[in-house]
């Protein structure tokens, strides 16, 4: 038995076409389907069913590639350090982030790494939405809330964000510091964007989850936009310790009742598929997790 047949059937199950497993292994897919028939000749069993659509594995399929794949991904991951051993990185990195990930993480830090890997480009790919990794061709995602989709794990978490409550010193000078959380109810507060009407603000205190109420006359889908209207004076925010941190220090905005925060979502580097992270990618996405660390709060 060839086993680099194994291989192929293993990329051929995770791809889940012949056309797609072909575009990864840089093959023709008549040739590639042809190597997954031959195996399934000398098994003499069927390993995936086929259709005009997609493939999907037989019982036997699903065995096989349990039993395989994992030998598959570690004979990978060995070749690839071996080959790697005292080559600088190089090629391409592509990267997803959320829209606003250049609030949190310096182009600074991208030509500091740039200058330490002169081989290596990377390509950023910003957006709110979420990319199917593989169709997307995407080497690593930085991701905030539930992490995992099809095709995706999670290959570190970096922290969990929490939020807090800020205004600009211009608004507290005319309105007042509030001074317990009930005097949130007499103050502007900026909210998210959902349904016309008041917000209902969950927050942890001394005491426990507590909600209040709350109003104001500015809300927006994005903290950044809120962010901006608590620089500008127009209320109070929730945001995330990270992004106010510089502004913070900054003396643009201050916190208001510090006793009190909520909650948010773990911060994830997420890979496609189950196989090993290519060095280069790997280099990359430990050099932004160490310059990430650095703003985790307190």
């Amino acid at each position: 038995m060839d086993l680099n047949d194994i291989r192929l059937f293993v990329h051929v199950a995770r791809a889940g076409s012949f056309a797609q497993a072909a575009r990864r292994l840089g093959m023709p897919a008549n040739t590639l389907s042809r190597r997954v028939g031959e195996l399934e000749i000398r098994l003499n069993t069927r390993l995936l069913h086929r259709s005009t659509r997609k493939l999907s594995l037989t019982s036997a399929g699903e065995a096989l590639f349990e039993r395989c794949a994992p030998a598959v991904d570690g004979i990978l991951a060995a070749s690839l350090e071996l080959a790697d051993d005292g080559r600088a990185p190089n090629g391409r990195v592509r990267i997803a982030a959320p829209a606003g990930f250049f609030d949190l993480f310096p182009l600074a830090w991208v030509a500091e790494f740039l200058r330490a890997h002169p081989r290596v480009r990377v390509e950023f790919v910003l957006d709110d939405a979420r990319h199917d990794l593989i169709a997307d061709g995407i080497d690593a995602a930085f991701r905030a809330g539930a992490a995992g989709d099809a095709g995706a794990i999670v290959w570190r978490t970096l922290w969990s964000e929490s939020f807090r409550l800020y205004a600009s010193p211009s608004y507290l000078a005319a309105r007042g510091a509030p001074e317990r959380l009930q005097d949130l109810e007499r103050h502007d507060c900026l909210t998210v964007s959902r349904a016309p009407g008041h917000a209902v603000w969950g927050l942890q205190g001394p005491g426990g989850l507590e909600e209040i109420v709350v109003t104001g006359r500015f809300a927006a889908n994005h903290v950044q936009a809120l962010r901006q209207a608590a620089l500008a004076g127009l209320g109070i925010a929730q945001l995330p310790t990270a992004l106010a941190r510089a502004d913070v220090a900054a003396g643009a905005l201050r916190p208001v009742l510090a006793a009190y925060r909520r909650d948010g979502a773990d911060l994830h580097v997420v890979v496609p598929g189950r196989g090993p992270v290519p060095p280069t990618v790997r280099v990359f996405i430990e050099f932004a997790a160490q310059r990430l660390r650095t703003l985790r709060a307190d």
